[in-house]
């Protein structure tokens, strides 16, 4: 039998510049996003803070990380993408990330991609990449949040440049400035003040959705596939929403821990009876198998692995799972407390759901990974 060939061993480590990252992005959330403030503006009419949202942008560069640097990006890579998702899972930082820097960014980075494959790229979408990478501009991907990976498609029909069509619940179109709209295999911008978006009631309150409705509206035509555009986008979404989902379980976990320390009952710490000591160990061994999942999709993503996508959707069935679960014990387990509005456990909560039901349930990954790895019905 002729040796395996040699392939590169994955580091599922955080490394330093990772680490770095994290804690600066943590001490912005820490000063800007606490549950206090987070509280109080999700009851506001603009719950998304566009002031945290510029902060992120222009000041840490953290919504610019995959951008090449001669596109004002940080050149970086996906797994610092990564990094950012989970710290923002961690404070459910009411940011229009997920939308604009993973969405949105991604598509038009992947038709970059085919441009250079073309020997040469699109200048329009180099620009609107350049204007994400300053801050100066916010994009939406325009999908509907529910679409999975290998998922359809929504219909927006083009005659020449003008679009015609209704997409409903898209992340983080009522802030973005931009808008990136697939008609048939063709990608557009759109300029988001040319289109309708109206802002629908969304169970997660820090990441609203709204419905686009295009109208003979005008938009700018993009060189390249569209709709692998986009489905590319779409992976890349689900595997850096996995490192998002480990930061709401981590913040769980810990927030649950703590309170179970100090909450008292017949003399002693809640935390010290048994049966709540093993439901924490399972849930913190949940949270391990979690965070090597999606550390295996984001570095898959940044390293264009052959297993891609089987590594995506297996990081997003599992910490989808693994994030509710750590949300709705949070909830128990804190008892009275946990089901008041004054506490911000029911936001892990509701972002924990509405990120269970984002691009793809557990099921339908789950349903799309059994053909790839031969698991038949």
């Amino acid at each position: 039998m002729s040796p395996a060939p040699d392939r590169p061993e994955q580091d599922l480590l955080y490394s330093d510049v990772e680490e770095e990252l994290r804690a600066s992005v943590r001490a912005l959330l820490a000063a800007r996003a606490d549950s206090a403030r987070v509280l109080g503006r999700v009851e506001d009419e603009q719950p998304l803070d566009l002031d945290l949202w510029r902060a992120l942008a222009v000041d840490l560069g953290a919504t610019s990380l995959p951008i090449p640097e001669a596109l004002g990006g940080q050149g970086a890579g996906l797994r610092e993408t990564a990094v950012v998702a989970e710290e923002l899972g961690r404070s459910v930082a009411p940011v229009p990330f997920l939308g604009s820097a993973v969405l949105a960014t991604g598509a038009l980075l992947h038709l970059l991609g085919q441009g250079a494959e073309r020997g040469g790229p699109d200048a329009q979408a180099e620009a609107a990449l350049t204007r994400l990478a300053e801050g100066a501009a916010t994009a939406a991907l325009v999908i509907p949040l529910s679409t999975y990976p290998g998922g359809p498609l929504p219909a927006v029909s083009a005659d020449g440049d003008a679009l015609t069509g209704t997409v409903r619940s898209v992340a983080d179109a009522a802030v973005a400035d931009l808008l990136v709209v697939l008609a048939g295999d063709v990608l557009f911008l759109v300029e988001a003040a040319a289109a309708r978006v109206t802002p629908v009631v969304s169970l997660d309150l820090t990441r609203p959705v709204a419905d686009v409705v295009l109208d003979a509206t005008p938009g700018v035509r993009l060189s390249g596939s569209g709709e692998a555009a986009v489905r590319a986008a779409v992976l890349v979404g689900a595997g850096i929403l996995a490192s998002e989902q480990v930061g709401i379980a981590e913040w769980c976990l810990s927030t649950t821990v703590a309170y179970l320390k100090e909450r008292y009952q017949f003399g002693r710490p809640v935390g010290s009876f048994q049966s709540l000591k093993h439901r924490l160990a399972d849930l913190w061994q949940e949270l391990v198998l979690a965070r090597a999942a999606a550390r295996a999709a984001a570095d898959a993503l940044a390293t264009g692995a052959e297993d891609l996508e089987i590594t995506v959707l297996v990081a997003q069935s599992l910490c989808a799972a693994v994030a509710l679960h750590a949300a709705e014990e949070a909830v128990q387990l804190h008892g009275g407390i946990g089901m008041t509005w004054e506490h911000p456990v029911h936001l892990y909560l509701k972002r924990a759901k509405a990120d269970e039901i984002a691009l793809g349930t557990p099921g339908r990954h789950r349903a799309a990974l059994a053909p790839l790895v031969g698991l038949t019905a």
